[in-house]
Order: structure tokens, then C-alpha cells, then sequence
């Protein structure tokens, strides 16, 4: 699906939220010289090799801010999850991964001049590969969609479709930043359709996690560059924004209880505990404090390095924005479980060796 997965030059990958990103292992990025002029791409033959420049390709780490979509739409829609959860999260990574083989697919002419250390233009991974990859992945998502139902197929649809569309017309225009905030609603809105509490009352939470995505897209655009000032200060007035309408909300009815209020119709609604409110509140705190500071340096100075750590910033908030949308509809449980994939990644992460990341 989207393309959220970049972190800073110092930070372990994480995502979740956002642009077209491409991981950057060190040792091939930064440890590694430039190849012997005339040398061309140079084959890498070993198992182990090509595992890594697959993981690469596909941004692993990354994949740690995909099942808080699935899991946010499920708690937004007021009911527990359950094995269809499970494949709207397996349908999510995939489409996900996808989107991530065919960036690069997209990108390989681009990069062979500007990042000649990724897997395709080092002729570590076959373009024809990556193309393949994308559309096998694709076929998977769409299929795991189906299996949790007709509801989860109609939303994965649109999805799958919004990622094609994003990497190969619109990264580039003006339609790109709304586009991936499209897609990353779409997957919250797929937990909530598989899972069988329909999608209409997951749609502000859905539109939050755009909103965050939107931002975070429009300040990676200019993340090679820098220069750019608006962007980065745009974005910090966004989580300003999510973060107070995330952590205040109406109450609304249990989980048990919305499958008897009529459509449509708010019903009578129950008092948060304050545990719940208070865990609501912490996690919307974390969320404002894990991308509020990298914004505000890169305001002040829009260098590409604080640029960088400013859009590896708000993918990190993606989990906690996540974990604080299943919190704010009483799931308590499952905003701790999406909390806890945040040191599962940067665990991940560490131990994959693979720490700077680059949305472009």
C-alpha cells in the first residue's frame, strides 16, 4: 500500500505514514565506494546477498507501522478484532510491499543517478524482478481482501489502484501528497470493512491518519533539497491539530453496545473511563512529541539532513497516532498492542542493519 516508511539519517526505519521511501542500508549507501568507473552494475550472487538487497527493496522495518491502520479501523468501527483483521492486515502488507517494489520500478532511471546504491540500478535486484514482485503482491493483497469479504475487497480495490496510480503519475505532481494520504485512510478504513463494523464510523479516524500522511508527504518532496520552509512548518501545525482533536473527543458507545444503536444515529453514549482518557492522552502526547521537534529544526533551518530527520520524524508518530485513534474509541488493549510495534520496530531495525531511509 502507501509508502510510509522512512526514518532519519540516525534512527532505525519505522513507518508509516507517508511518501515513496526507500530504504538505505549502511554499508551499501554510505561505508560502501563508488564502483570503478566503466564498472557497471555488478552481480550479487550469493543467497544471503540477495536476501538483503530484498529486504532493502522492501523497507522490512517499514512494514511496523502497517498493522495499526488495520487495528485503528477495527477499534473506530466499534468492534473487537478478529481472524478477518487478520487478513485485512495481511492484505495491507502486501499492497504495501507492493508499492514499495514498484517505487523503485518506477524510480530505477532516477535513482541509477541520484541513488546508485539501491538495489536496482546496483543490479543487485532485476527491474523485470521488481515489476513482478509489485504485481504478484498486489494479486496476494486483493486476494486476502476477498477472503474477509465483499466490504474488504470493495475498500482494498480502490486502494491497490490508489498505490499504482500514486507511483507511476502522480509522485511527482501536485496530486501526490493527497493521493498517499488517500491511500493510507483506505487501509484504515479496510481493518474496519473486514472486520464487520462497517466504514462510516471509522471515517474521522481515517481521515486524522491522512491528514498526518498528507503532511509528512508534502514536507518529503523536498527532502534532497531542502529550502523548503512552508512544508515543515505546515506539518507542525498539523499535529498541533490532530493532536487535539485526537485526544478530545465525545464519548461514544462500547463496542459491545454500537451494533444496537440504529445506523446513522449517535445513541446514547457512556462516559470513558479516566484510564482510558488517560492512556488516550498520553499516546496523543507521544505522537505531538515524536514529530512536533524534527519539524520545528527543519523550519528553522530546511537543510536536507533536518529535512531528512523531520520526515523520518512523522513516520515514527505514525504508530503512535495509531495507538492514540484505537485509545480515543476505547480499545485500550488494542492502541497498547499498536504501541508496542514502535520498539518492536526499532528493534527490527537495528538488528536488520538497516537505519537510514529516504522518501524519494
Amino acid at each position: 500500500m502507501n509508502r510510509a516508511a522512512a526514518t532519519a539519517p540516525d534512527t532505525p526505519a519505522e513507518t508509516g505514514t507517508t511518501g515513496t521511501t526507500a530504504a538505505r542500508c549502511p554499508a551499501s549507501a554510505e561505508n560502501a565506494g563508488p564502483p570503478p568507473e566503466g564498472a557497471g552494475p555488478r552481480p550479487h550472487g550469493g543467497l544471503a546477498s540477495r536476501a538483503g538487497a530484498w529486504a532493502e527493496l522492501l523497507r522490512l522495518p517499514a512494514l511496523f507501522t502497517v498493522p495499526g491502520d488495520a487495528l485503528a479501523g477495527a477499534a473506530a468501527a466499534g468492534v473487537r478484532p478478529g481472524p478477518r483483521t487478520l487478513l485485512a492486515i495481511g492484505s495491507s502488507l502486501c499492497l504495501y510491499e507492493a508499492g514499495m517494489a514498484l517505487n523503485d520500478w518506477a524510480d530505477r532511471a532516477e535513482d541509477a543517478a541520484e541513488r546508485p546504491h539501491r538495489p536496482l540500478p546496483s543490479g543487485r535486484i532485476r527491474p523485470a524482478a521488481a515489476l513482478t514482485a509489485a504485481g504478484v503482491l498486489t494479486g496476494a493483497g486483493l486476494a486476502m481482501a476477498a477472503g474477509a469479504g465483499r466490504p474488504a475487497l470493495a475498500v482494498a480495490a480502490p486502494l491497490a489502484a490508489t498505490v499504482w496510480a500514486y507511483d507511476l503519475a502522480l509522485k511527482h505532481t501536485p496530486a501526490g501528497p493527497a493521493a498517499m494520504a488517500a491511500a493510507r485512510g483506505l487501509d484504515l478504513l479496510l481493518g474496519a470493512a473486514a472486520t464487520g463494523g462497517g466504514t462510516r464510523a471509522a471515517l474521522p479516524s481515517a481521515a486524522l491518519l491522512g491528514g498526518h500522511t498528507l503532511a509528512v508527504t508534502a514536507v518529503s518532496r523536498r527532502e534532497t533539497t531542502g529550502g523548503a520552509v512552508l512544508a515543515p512548518l505546515a506539518a507542525l501545525a498539523t499535529t498541533g491539530v490532530l493532536a487535539r482533536l485526537v485526544t478530545h473527543r465525545p464519548a461514544r458507545l462500547p463496542a459491545g453496545r454500537r451494533a444496537a444503536a440504529a445506523p446513522g444515529l449517535p445513541g446514547s453514549t457512556a462516559a470513558p473511563s479516566p484510564a482510558a482518557e488517560a492512556l488516550t492522552v498520553a499516546l496523543g502526547a507521544a505522537y505531538a512529541a515524536t514529530a512536533a521537534r524534527p519539524y520545528f529544526h527543519a523550519a528553522l533551518n530546511p537543510s536536507p539532513p533536518l529535512t531528512q530527520r523531520a520526515v523520518g520524524g512523522g513516520i515514527r508518530a505514525t504508530i503512535p497516532l495509531q495507538a492514540a485513534l484505537a485509545a480515543r474509541s476505547g480499545a485500550s488493549a488494542t492502541s497498547l498492542l499498536v504501541a508496542a510495534l514502535a520498539p518492536a520496530g526499532r528493534l527490527f531495525a537495528r538488528r536488520a542493519a538497516m537505519r537510514r531511509v529516504s522518501i524519494t
